[in-house]
């Protein structure tokens, strides 16, 4: 079993990393949050994720590789959960951070999870269900430094961050950009109004 591949990066797209070591190259399957913590390296190191999948004409035998070992903890706790497929999973953590990922799982913020392409409102629900005591008890969370519920009220004001996601989405932005960024403000100034959230969305969103 490979645990990390470490090696020269003699490829790179945003989802394909080829890391070259001892004379072979090794084709990785990568997140966009992979890739952006990898881009502009000269030498990388990857964690590894391998899997073999049979049937069909031809057995075919894939690597997967992350930044980070929380990032490839989170990938396999993905892929645990039905109707979670290598492609979806790797969907979520390109549209979404770990931190993130693991911020609206813990929060049970579906919306946020739904606004990924490709996961509906139910699977979107499954994946809180089922990942949300494990990412705590795994210690992912703490690692990731997720922010936890205080009581009823959340770590980010959802009927706060829905209006404003949902306002960008009616001038034309993506819901999974907007819902990122508008995080982040009310993470910093948890009190701001809706309008004031709004406008600093459109300063940063590109």
């Amino acid at each position: 079993m490979i645990e990390y591949i470490k090696g020269t990066l003699a490829e790179l797209t945003p989802t394909l990393a080829v890391v070259e070591t001892s004379g072979v190259g090794y084709a990785l399957n990568i997140s966009l949050t992979t890739y952006t913590k990898i881009q502009g390296q000269k030498d990388v190191k990857l964690f590894v994720h391998e899997q073999l999948t049979t049937g069909g004409r031809d057995d075919s035998f894939t690597l997967f590789g992350f930044a980070t070992k929380q990032e490839r903890e989170l990938y396999r706790m993905l892929i645990s959960v039905s109707g979670i497929g290598a492609n979806t999973a790797r969907m979520m953590l390109s549209s979404l951070t770990p931190a993130e990922l693991c911020n609206a799982i813990a929060n049970g913020d579906d919306k946020l999870i739904k606004s990924v392409k490709g996961i509906g409102l139910k699977t979107a629900q499954r994946v809180i269900l089922d990942l949300k005591d494990k990412i705590v008890s795994t210690g992912i969370a703490n690692e990731l430094h997720v922010a936890k519920q205080h009581g009823s009220k959340l770590a980010v004001n959802t009927a706060v961050k829905d209006e404003a996601v949902s306002a960008m989405t009616m001038l034309g932005f993506s819901p999974a950009p907007s819902a990122k960024i508008i995080t982040e403000i009310l993470t910093a100034q948890p009190n701001l109004p809706v309008e004031a959230i709004i406008k600093e969305a459109l300063k940063k969103i590109k």
